[in-house]
């Protein structure tokens, strides 16, 4: 299945990975990026999350990206999404929640990149049925795919979570670090303790309240 818009380059391949590139990136070289969890980070935690009057935006999303947005830093979103996976809903709606927040986001003046996201599960319905995939996070392949799509540096970027899954496929990607928040999952028991067991010589994880504590990460400061 392919999905194709005139305003932006948007596919779902072969691989059944939604695959969004809306703002390119400008000027030389490669430079660090944020990658940001969708649900429980950009937007407040919904159990399948499927219909666009659900989508509550982050206020801190806004400073945060419009932030990121001044100094050029791509911002991507890296979502898993089990719920198409799992027979609950389909792309469509899908992107007409994306399309949800990319328009309450511009009303505010600020944007993201690219968007990814995955609907393999391996207890999802064919042809999602795939365990271990590798761009279910905490695997890595989205934002390797990220990279290979945009003039990403993924050795000096960050990557924003509610679950020890996203910032462990930070580390698997060879991220600077990431940051685990308390909105969403990050409340659940375990959940903090092992998103901080992550941490490395190489591999910085930081703990914070809500989105706006990205504002502090080496990378926008």
């Amino acid at each position: 299945m392919n999905i194709q818009s005139p305003t932006q380059d948007s596919t779902v391949g072969e691989d059944g990975i939604w695959s969004q590139v809306l703002n390119r990136i400008c000027g030389p070289g490669r430079r660090a990026a944020l990658f940001l969890d969708r649900d429980g980070v950009l937007v407040d935690e919904v159990h399948y999350l499927c219909r666009p009057e659900d989508a509550r935006l982050s206020i801190a999303a806004i400073d945060v990206m419009g932030r990121a947005n001044e100094l050029s830093v791509p911002v991507v979103i890296i979502t898993n999404q089990a719920g198409i996976g799992h027979g609950k809903y389909g792309w469509d709606d899908f992107a007409a929640v994306q399309e949800k927040i990319a328009d309450d986001l511009a009303n505010n003046g600020t944007f993201f990149n690219a968007v990814y996201a995955c609907p393999h599960h391996e207890d999802g319905r064919p042809p999602y049925d795939t365990p271990d995939h590798p761009y279910r996070k905490p695997n890595p392949g989205m934002l390797f795919r990220a990279a290979e799509e945009m003039p990403i540096d993924l050795a000096q970027s960050w990557i924003v979570g509610d679950r020890a899954s996203d910032l462990e496929a930070g580390l698997k990607a060879g991220l600077t670090g990431g940051l685990h928040l308390l909105t969403g999952h990050g409340s659940v028991d375990g959940e903090r303790a092992a998103a901080a067991a992550l941490a490395t010589a190489a591999y910085q994880v930081l703990i914070g309240e809500t989105l706006i504590d990205a504002l502090d990460l080496a990378l926008l400061s």
